[in-house]
């Protein structure tokens, strides 16, 4: 039977809860327990002492799953394998896990052209993956008595990237500037998953021009022989 884990448990259910640290082995402390196999299969209830001899004929653990059960559940299983599996399981779930990012964007309400398209592309790029955008146009000086200008700006940025996103939350003014928040068609999960896509892609491209330069190379050196 394989040694107690160090450290807190995985899980462990607690009368429908999930408590850090599952009793295991000998740490169990009841006469009978229900006994699930390896693969999932019910052996049905017996003596804790005849569990921890199965454990110990598989070589692996006796966990219990299922401590407010009468008996308890416990399972036979490779603990140490269990931990490291799910371990992996939640560091894959994070990795795809979607977050919500709100993207700045600042601008001038009399911005040259240039310069709007540039930061109009950067606008474009966030809602592209997903984002959310801030639009913040920022007045100085005379300009404040001139809010018409911003407005305008911000409808026409909206308009523009209107296959993209859409006007999540109205301009609305905010003492020297003016803000509008811009939100994504897209979502997240999908942009990532396109990004992810898009990626790959490219690699296998590479990998198919490095191949066919390689069969080019071989094809002039036999050609040359």
């Amino acid at each position: 039977m394989r040694g107690s884990p160090e450290g807190k448990a995985a899980w462990c259910y607690r009368g429908g809860s999930i408590s850090a640290e599952p009793r295991i082995n000998d740490r169990i402390r009841v006469p009978e327990v229900r006994l699930v196999g390896p693969s999932g299969e019910q052996v049905g209830i017996v003596p804790l002492a005849k569990a921890l001899e199965l454990a110990q004929e598989y070589d692996l653990d006796l966990v219990e799953v299922a401590a407010n059960a009468r008996p308890p559940v416990c399972k036979l299983m490779d603990y140490g394998k269990f931990k490291y599996e799910s371990a992996m399981k939640a560091r894959e779930a994070r990795k795809n896990q979607a977050h919500t990012v709100i993207k700045e964007m600042k601008l001038r309400p009399k911005i040259d052209p240039h310069d709007y398209d540039t930061k109009k592309g950067h606008v474009v790029r966030f809602l592209k993956q997903g984002d959310k955008v801030k639009i913040t146009i920022m007045f100085r000086g005379r300009e404040q008595s001139r809010p018409e200008l911003g407005y305008r700006l911000l409808q026409r940025l909206a308009e523009d990237v209107q296959d993209l996103g859409f006007v999540e939350s109205h301009a609305k003014q905010d003492g020297r500037n003016m803000i509008m928040v811009l939100g994504p068609h897209k979502k997240k999960t999908e942009a990532m998953a396109e990004a992810r896509e898009a990626q790959a892609a490219r690699k296998a491209e590479r990998q198919g021009r490095g191949a066919a330069a390689s069969q080019q190379e071989a094809a002039e050196q036999r050609a040359e022989a």
